[in-house]
């Protein structure tokens, strides 16, 4: 796979740590990232995507083994098939390491990650990619472990087919964010995940403590319409200032409900959230 920045910089502390890009400063906007993720982005055909377990299109966690078994027939297929080493390469994934690397390299801002990566050699790229975009690391605990990956296969009609392997990976623990990690910073961004609640409710309460507002993205329509009550439960709390979600989540968090629709749901968010807006994406 090809790589597409090769780390200059990683942590410091001995086995454990905290990563020290930018050490000291205090973000604009903060990104909450329990567990991080590398991102293996290849472009495949169908002659690839038939040979991989699981339903073309969708998101299917696998184990290691079956994680490095993928990755070898992509490389396999880019060298048989000639196609530019540039259609492949690796890169800090994730909704919200996307959201952070957005902004702060695409408009300027102020952005940090708090949470936990690996000591692998995985955790130093993800390390040195999001250093390179500027973005503060020095929230980011470096915890004895595997760095999360996912294999993201990408069709010509750009339709992507993904394996993520969360196993074992290394994450941060409700019980280790202190108040000093949201010190400072004016906006939490969060993405909602079933696995995650305990660490983002304690997030959460941490950075009210400390005035920052929090954004909360719905994650996926599957997410929402399998645990769709402690999804509601967090929204009617108060706590979430603003919420990102595309039209098939804001219907599925009203399923339940007559005339259930995108505009429904932009006038439950209004009314719900105490900024009173929402983007609702088709």
């Amino acid at each position: 796979m090809g790589v597409e920045y090769q780390p200059k910089k990683s942590c410091n502390g001995g086995e454990e740590g905290h990563c020290d890009s930018a050490s000291g400063d205090h973000p604009l906007i903060l990104g909450l990232l329990p567990s991080a993720l590398v991102d293996h982005v290849a472009k495949v055909d169908w002659s690839l995507l038939s040979q991989i377990p699981g339903k073309s299109g969708g998101s299917f966690p696998v184990e290691n083994e079956e994680l490095e078994h993928i990755l070898r027939e992509v490389k396999v297929h880019i060298l048989s098939s000639l196609v530019d080493s540039s259609s492949s390469k690796t890169i800090a994934g994730g909704s919200v390491t996307n959201t952070i690397r957005g902004l702060a390299s695409g408009f300027g801002l102020s952005c940090g990650m708090v949470g936990a990566c690996g000591d692998d050699q995985q955790g130093k790229l993800f390390v040195g990619n999001m250093s390179s975009y500027g973005v503060n690391l020095s929230r980011l605990r470096r915890k004895k472990g595997s760095t999360a990956q996912c294999v993201c296969l990408v069709d010509e009609l750009g339709n992507r087919t993904m394996r993520p392997c969360l196993s074992n990976a290394a994450k941060i623990q409700a019980d280790e964010l202190i108040r000093e990690d949201f010190k400072g910073s004016k906006w939490l961004v969060v993405r909602y995940a079933i696995a995650n609640m305990e660490i983002i409710h304690a997030a959460i309460r941490i950075a009210k403590q400390e005035g920052v507002l929090v954004s909360l993205d719905l994650a996926s329509f599957e997410m929402v319409r399998k645990f769709r009550l402690p999804l509601l439960q967090l929204l009617e709390t108060g706590n979430i200032d603003l919420c990102f979600a595309n039209e098939d989540e804001a219907t599925e968090l009203l399923r339940d409900e007559e005339g259930a629709n995108p505009e429904a749901a932009l006038n439950f968010f209004g009314e719900t959230l105490p900024v009173g807006c929402s983007d609702i994406r088709p």
